[in-house]
């Protein structure tokens, strides 16, 4: 299934959960009795492994989904690495997915200025999936810019389909506005 989609989700979980389980369970030569004993060992094994199969399937130029999981697993080690892997994710991805999982990931690492970074170099609100502007407006006001906030709300404006939106865009001004009154001078 990843050969004809490597973005499949629910197939990368799947696969990767097998790859985490026999990492942990057997060494490196894939004997049991090799296998790491703490449980530290066994988590960077389990890691290591998915961390491979994340890299094999993002060769193919079509994969945003695998860079997404690598990046997940180098957020807290390789700032420029993860920087990378989500820029070329985002890249690949024409409907805005990856730039939602991106944006989602940077915020949840408490990088929110990242994110901002990432998805005013990337986002298309003509055509990238609304959700884009969630992650924006959410990851302007964790960085204390909710003039900057206010703007991506304006910019779901650009969207084709209003009445599709109109909920998430009035969902988004109530937060902008709320954050607003929080901060003193705006």
């Amino acid at each position: 299934m990843l050969s004809d989609d490597p973005n499949n989700v629910r197939a990368f979980a799947a696969l990767a959960e097998i790859v985490r389980r026999r990492a942990a369970d057997a060494g490196p030569d894939g004997d049991p009795l090799t296998a790491p004993q703490d449980e530290h060992e066994r988590q960077r094994a389990a890691d290591l492994a998915v961390w491979s199969l994340g890299e094999e399937l993002a060769g193919n130029p079509r994969a945003w989904y695998p860079l997404i999981e690598v990046a997940r697993l180098s957020v807290r080690d390789d700032h420029e690495g993860t920087l990378r892997r989500l820029t070329t994710a985002a890249e690949r991805d024409p409907s805005g997915s990856a730039l939602v999982e991106a944006l989602s990931l940077l915020r949840e690492a408490g990088q929110p200025v990242d994110a901002l970074g990432l998805g005013v170099g990337h986002w298309r609100p003509r055509e990238h999936d609304p959700e884009v502007a969630r992650q924006l407006v959410l990851a302007a006001i964790e960085a204390d810019r909710p003039l900057e906030a206010k703007q991506y709300v304006a910019n779901l404006e650009l969207y084709p389909d209003q009445a599709a939106i109109s909920g998430l865009r009035d969902e988004l001004t109530h937060v902008v506005a709320e954050a607003q009154q929080a901060m003193p001078g705006t």
